[in-house]
């Protein structure tokens, strides 16, 4: 019997191991970023063409690459970064692995541009489906360009497999921003389709944080700082009062290495304890810097993930020196029963020197002396006046109004009495019932209707913001004083896009800045505290799925709405509340499910009711 194992090609193995190291556009630009990293640039330059479905360039300024290396760094596991087995547990490196440039060349169609400082032409390479089309020299700039077209154009069901243009930009935006967090002393630009999305200039990290978010950012920092023997931890997190509902500014760094732990994450959680309202989560950018032999980076090709030698002691510490910096910035209330809070100096008089208490003392008044001191009356300008009249006056006059009034004649005693006193009435029967605050029961005519209150009102909602959007558009209240709202740049240009929705619902906005929205003007059912948290419910959702067509977009955008107005469970209803529900569902169009699918009520009959008690 013949052989029937073989070694595969090297192209078949390239686009296997891609299926691991590139996902989605996102991951091409994480590799290239990091590249550019590792080649010691200054300056980073990245951009992105219909959400990086048509290009994915990223250019710097670094050292580049001879004639030999610029091919080699092509084949698998080619890389300059390590040498011997021990260098993993030493790496002061991003890549490491060899197998990025491998497999992005084997799905897309690559273009390479290099030079060294010291050569006086570079090299220029073409590369599709890991097929080398072309290799020239070239008159270039010092450093590397790569270009990545058309990724994905071998395998059709990957691209196909790709989320919306907003979707894919979205986590493209993610990566961008934790290499340019990580790396503040690096210049990096962000443009897409044409349009400059960021521009990051050299500075330090809390400058940067700012400039990556934008907004009023800089408030919301409160820095930590500790050193010790196992790790140094610095960085910030934010104030409680300015924690979201999701997790877009939770950054931990290792090593310069953007990390995800939900260990770690615990440990800050676990020091905001009592902080936080229920769902909230808190802001934080801490940079840990630990020795590179007590941790693990070859868990996964994407390196997010890291193994600590000590991780229980890693979480006390972070924990303390979080807790630390919340109580040091009077950010944490603080219970000190030793301290006499009469004997604070309020904050406005710290600077102020002590004066002298203007009271005046009557040096002359004697306690023991039988004379009692006259007392002054001052500040008064009354005079009694001369003539006073009787009491006498007050009833000049009357006889004259008792002689008018018995001429005026007055209309019959009303009747008091009520034609129905004698008969009597049964009160209305109650028609709804609220169990556990949580679900309506109702009678029918074949049985009982259970109704889940909260998904009930999400239908109501929905189709209430989805019929304001395509069919009608909503009436307005005008707010006295316009709310404005801070967000990242991406954030705005997001709302931007959607406005003609939202203003079909009844939202009205006066101006859009680089990161602020004005609002003036709001729906007649949404009250002025709503606004931030749906706005950040919108933005959420909207960047987790959306498709292009402006139908889905109306869809998510009353999806989302419905989802953060809707009354919650645990709410008290009073009767008539309940029946406006009960009654408001049933006019729905499609009344037994959800938005989002899931049923809103359950009948049971008076058969199933009996065969409960039967023996």
């Amino acid at each position: 019997m013949s052989s029937i194992i073989q070694l595969l090609p090297d192209h078949v193995a390239n686009q296997i191991a891609a299926g691991e190291v590139v996902q989605r556009p996102a991951s091409v630009v994480k590799e290239l970023l990091e590249n550019a990293v590792d080649a010691k640039a200054t300056d980073i330059k990245l951009i992105v063409k219909d959400a990086g479905k048509a290009l994915v360039q990223v250019i710097d300024n670094g050292l580049g690459m001879n004639v030999t290396d610029a091919r080699l760094c092509f084949e698998r596991h080619a890389t300059s970064k390590i040498r011997h087995a021990e260098d993993l547990f030493s790496l002061h490196t991003k890549g490491f692995r060899g197998e990025a440039l491998a497999s992005i060349a084997a799905i897309a169609h690559v273009e390479q541009k290099t030079k060294q400082d010291q050569q006086e032409l570079g090299t220029h390479i073409i590369i599709e489906g890991s097929k080398f089309i072309s290799q020239e020299p070239a008159v270039l700039p010092k450093g590397t360009s790569f270009s990545v077209k058309n990724l994905f154009f071998n395998i059709p069901a990957r691209r196909n497999f790709l989320k919306s243009e907003t979707v894919e930009l979205r986590h493209i935006i993610d990566e961008f921003q934790r290499v340019a967090l990580a790396h503040p002393s690096i210049s990096f630009t962000m443009y897409h389709n044409g349009s400059e999305s960021f521009n990051l200039s050299q500075s330090n990290f809390r400058q940067r944080i700012v400039n990556v978010f934008a907004g009023k950012m800089n408030e919301k920092l409160v820095p930590v700082k500790e050193d010790t023997e196992i790790v140094q931890i610095h960085g910030f997190i934010g104030k409680p009062e300015f924690a979201k509902k999701n997790r877009g500014e939770q950054f931990f760094f290792v090593n310069d290495r953007f990390i995800k732990s939900g260990y770690l994450h615990h440990a800050i959680m676990a020091a905001y304890e009592g902080l936080l309202k229920d769902g909230a989560q808190p802001s934080y950018f801490l940079y840990l810097t630990v020795p590179p032999n007590t941790i693990d980076i070859n868990i996964h090709p994407t390196k997010t993930e890291i193994k600590f030698d000590d991780e229980h002691a890693l979480y006390a510490i972070l924990r303390s020196s979080v807790k630390h910096s919340l109580g040091q910035f009077n950010v944490a209330p603080v219970l000190d029963f030793d301290r006499d809070p009469n004997l604070d100096t309020p904050y406005q008089y710290q600077q102020k020197s002590a004066e002298y208490p203007t009271v005046q003392v009557d040096q002359t008044y004697n306690p023991f002396s039988d004379e009692q001191p006259k007392k002054a009356v001052t500040n008064f300008n009354y005079t009694k006046p001369d003539f006073q009249p009787s009491w006498e006056s007050l009833y000049v006059g009357l006889d004259e109004i008792d002689r008018n009034l018995s001429e005026v004649t007055f209309e019959n005693e009303a009747v008091s009495s009520s034609l129905f006193d004698d008969i009597e009435t049964d009160h209305e029967p109650k028609r709804t019932y609220q169990i556990h605050k949580k679900y309506i029961a109702s009678s029918i005519k074949s049985g009982i209707v259970i109704i889940n209150q909260k998904r009930a009102h999400e239908r109501v909602l929905y189709e209430e913001f989805l019929s304001n959007m395509t069919v009608h558009h909503a009436s307005s209240q005008q707010l006295l004083f316009p709310l404005e709202l801070y967000y990242s740049v991406n954030d705005v240009k997001l709302i931007r896009e959607i406005k003609s929705s939202l203003e079909n619902l009844g939202f009205i906005f006066d101006s859009f800045s680089k990161d602020s929205i004005i609002v003036s003007g709001l729906p007649v059912t949404i009250t002025e505290s709503q606004i931030p948290i749906i706005f950040d419910d919108l933005l959420n959702d909207f960047q987790n799925g959306v498709s292009g067509d402006s139908f889905s977009q109306n869809d998510s955008i009353a999806q989302s709405m419905a989802k953060c107005l809707a009354v919650k469970t645990g709410t008290y209803l009073s009767e008539r509340e309940q029946e406006n529900l009960v009654n408001n569902l049933f006019a729905c169009r499609e009344p037994n499910v959800s938005p989002f699918q899931k049923p809103t009520f359950i009948t049971m009959s008076v058969e199933d009711l009996d065969k409960k008690f039967s023996l």
